[in-house]
């Protein structure tokens, strides 16, 4: 694992360039507040219809040669039906758990969404326990993604390691949004984009 250390201000850095440069994150907003709204029974869209508010824009490449039909849309739905309870347990506390849970869970998402996939849909249901990656991320962390179903441990890594980034900044919340999501946008304009 290699370890990367941005600090309060390369995030707010990374917050400006990200805002000016990156339009999906409309998505991402719609797509948490949806999600949120669907947990709470707020709202008539459901969980499931939430997440692929997201997955249909932000995990584009993993559609290109899968299908998002009924069938998969029923694989998600009761992918959240089944891990649900252990969701809402973990959804509103910081970055601790067990890492037998967090393999197990992330394992389960991956089976349905692929590696990057799961990381997306998991923040979303639990925006302050579990980070976002992508390959380009994964790969700058020296977590080089496998293939589907063998990424649990290097996912399991990369949260302890976020965690530790968040501890650092000394905050749970930066401009706004979660410190996830500000290192997230760190990582993202960093390694995926090369815009920092």
């Amino acid at each position: 694992m290699i370890e990367h250390w941005p600090s309060a201000e390369d995030l707010a850095t990374a917050r400006l360039i990200y805002e000016k440069n990156e339009p999906r994150n409309l998505f991402y907003r719609i797509a948490i507040e949806l999600t949120n709204l669907a947990i709470e029974k707020k709202t008539s869209i459901s969980v499931a219809e939430a997440l692929a508010s997201l997955l249909q824009t932000w995990n584009r490449p993993y559609y290109q040669y899968r299908k998002f039909d009924a069938q998969h849309f029923l694989e998600i739905e009761s992918l959240i039906k089944r891990t649900f309870p252990i969701l809402i347990k973990i959804r509103n506390k910081e970055i601790a758990c067990p890492r037998q849970e967090i393999e197990v869970l992330f394992s389960d998402f991956e089976e349905v969404l692929g590696p990057v996939g799961a990381s997306k849909c998991l923040h979303l249901l639990a925006p302050n326990f579990f980070p976002l990656w992508d390959r380009a991320i994964a790969n700058r962390y020296g977590l080089s993604l496998q293939k589907k179903g063998e990424n649990a441990t290097l996912y399991a890594q990369f949260l302890y390691h976020t965690q530790k980034q968040s501890e650092r900044t000394g905050s749970s919340q930066l401009h706004g949004r979660s410190i996830l999501k500000a290192i997230d946008e760190y990582n993202f304009c960093k390694f995926t984009k090369g815009w920092l």
